[in-house]
């Protein structure tokens, strides 16, 4: 995932000296210099410049980051829309220096955690299918759950040709269900839920493995502690390759 070239400011500040804004102040002071030069403001770095603070060499290495985002209704899991619309990674402008990205999705109307990383291996671990990462929802629909729903998804609902199997199901109320997902299809459930003439009211994504969304409310990030970076490290066999753009809801 590491870019060709880096804005100026951005390597300085994945290199520990500061926030992007503290950068671009030691840049115009006329601190930094880059292959001799005195740095622009706004300039692009590459692989094998020589970059100076104060006449030391700065030395960067890339910092892992992990960071939970409660995903909001509305918001697209996208690094980019040509619409324009409001994406969930704008959520995050100054959660790090690094350049992160959305471990799957939640589609625009969903609601829950998404994670983001700049980890490559540990993101295809996750949305590698053998690794059967689990993915757990709470569900609102528009009219009352049918008694053999749980039964059915859990034993399999064919549709179109694709059999859509939840892991479990648990009903708890009239219109209300938890879905533990596995397989990553894409809009699983909400496909399922037309196929019995239901329509989600509300669909949010409570939990990504051991990760869970606590108290967290809408447009909330927080970084993953230690424990929980190295829980996810450990639970996945080797990585087979994969993509990063599985979608379950």
């Amino acid at each position: 995932m590491a870019e060709e070239k880096k804005r100026l400011q951005a390597y300085l500040a994945a290199a520990g000296l500061g926030s992007r804004r503290a950068c671009e102040k030691l840049i115009s002071s006329g601190r930094v210099k880059v292959n001799g030069n005195p740095a622009q403001l706004g300039q692009s770095v590459f692989p094998g410049d020589e970059i100076l603070l104060d006449g030391k060499p700065v030395i960067h290495q890339e910092i892992k980051h992990y960071i939970l985002l409660y995903k909001p209704r509305g918001y697209l899991s996208s690094m980019k829309d040509p619409e324009g619309r409001a994406l969930a990674i704008d959520l995050l402008k100054d959660a790090c220096p690094e350049r992160v990205y959305n471990v799957g999705r939640l589609d625009q109307w969903s609601e829950g955690l998404l994670l983001f990383t700049n980890d490559g291996n540990l993101a295809l671990k996750m949305v590698h299918p053998s690794n059967n990462l689990e993915k757990e929802y709470e569900v609102e629909t528009d009219k009352d759950l049918p008694s053999d729903f749980k039964l059915r998804f859990e034993n399999g609902v064919d549709i179109e040709g694709v059999r859509y199997t939840a892991k479990s199901v648990s009903v708890t109320g009239a219109k209300n269900a938890r879905i533990t997902l596995i397989e990553g299809k894409n809009r699983e459930i909400r496909r399922v839920l037309e196929f019995f003439g239901l329509r989600a009211l509300s669909l949010k994504r409570v939990r990504i493995g051991s990760l869970v969304i606590g108290n967290m409310q809408p447009g909330e990030y927080r970084k993953l502690c230690d424990a929980e970076i190295q829980s996810l490290q450990k639970s996945f066999k080797p990585n087979r390759g994969g993509s990063f753009n599985d979608s379950s809801n």
